[in-house]
């Protein structure tokens, strides 16, 4: 099974997301739940990446697990929009992905300051 936390602020910007295991939905390598996880994960990664005023800080040096965090450099409305959206981007995207295959992606969701 793959586990997903997505850490979220207060105000719902996006804190951090960790992702590790495989699904088991298929073998390695051609598994579709693991594909539509990696999806997920690396468009908001590259999203908050190329975006300004962003710092990302990223770990993906073992295979199967997935681990980033952003954060605001120069606080701003652009900023904290993005990063509302990435938090909402990846849960709404992992809640989906857990009810349509709850056997091979658990979701935590942590709320903090």
């Amino acid at each position: 099974m793959t586990s997903v936390l997505l850490v979220r602020g207060s105000s719902g910007a996006f804190r951090s997301c960790r992702a590790e295991g495989h699904s088991g939905y298929a073998a390695a390598g051609s598994d579709i739940v693991c594909s539509a996880v990696t999806v997920l994960l690396r468009t908001v990664m590259q999203t908050l990446d190329d975006s300004a005023g962003i710092r990302l800080e990223a770990d993906t040096s073992a295979r199967g697990v997935l681990f980033f965090s952003a954060f605001a450099e120069r606080p701003s409305p652009e900023t904290d929009a993005r990063l509302v959206c990435a938090g909402d981007f990846l849960e709404h995207g992992f809640t989906s992905l857990a009810e349509e295959y709850p056997g091979n992606v658990e979701l935590r969701i942590q709320t903090g300051k």
